[in-house]
């Protein structure tokens, strides 16, 4: 299976999705998509399978079938991992978690940008898991993990401006990490979570018609 490719079918399938080329309802088919993207089945299938686990798409009789990410949605996913997250930041304060390698992966992406992988995925996902295993709760970790999967569509390639900014923020955090500051640990979490909210809200509204008909 080519990887890269699955990638950019799915990337385009995203695109596809925000911006109403595909609309709620319709048939996500293995394909139609392939021959609209000029790709294989496999790695066409291999995208649905991912927008499927990311709750983009629901399955109806034979088919997944489209359904759109709302704006109250963001909304209310983005209050409960605010809530949580803060906790977690507070935390693992006190915790003090060794994160030398995490940090060390973000100023790697600082320098060299986020790459055709998806090692900005992976350092994004273990910096918040990292955080949450500090509370010693699974169910913690899991909650958080499944919030963070319904908004993860958003990467650096839907919201580009978000990518340095999130590395800063996260360096801002694991500094008042090792200081065992856990307040400002959590304010800083606090803010860092509103400001990915707002990048993805603005990029919902690039589509408001079709996104509040959802």
């Amino acid at each position: 299976m080519n990887q890269p490719l699955a990638k950019q079918a799915y990337g385009k399938i995203i695109e596809m999705i925000l911006s109403g080329a595909l609309t709620p309802g319709d048939a996500l088919q293995e394909a139609k998509l392939g021959d609209l993207l000029d790709m294989s089945r496999t790695p066409v299938r291999e995208a649905i399978k991912r927008i499927e686990a990311e709750g983009l798409a629901t399955q109806e009789g034979r088919f997944l079938k489209i359904r759109r990410l709302k704006a109250e949605e963001v909304e209310e996913i983005f209050f409960l991992r605010q809530v949580l997250e803060t906790h977690c930041a507070r935390q693992a304060a006190m915790a003090r978690p060794e994160l030398g390698e995490l940090e060390a992966r973000i100023r790697h992406l600082q320098q060299h940008g986020p790459g055709e992988d998806d090692e900005q995925r992976r350092v994004d996902d273990a910096f918040h898991r990292t955080l949450a295993l500090s509370t010693g709760s699974e169910m913690m970790v899991s909650t958080i993990e499944d919030l963070r999967r319904r908004t993860c569509m958003f990467d650096h390639a839907q919201v580009p401006d978000r990518f340095l900014k999130s590395c800063d923020e996260h360096l801002e955090m694991i500094a008042a990490l090792r200081a065992g500051d856990g307040e400002r640990a959590g304010a800083l979490m606090a803010r860092h979570i509103v400001h990915a909210r707002d990048a993805i809200l603005e990029k919902l509204e690039q589509f408001p018609e079709r996104n509040r008909d959802a």
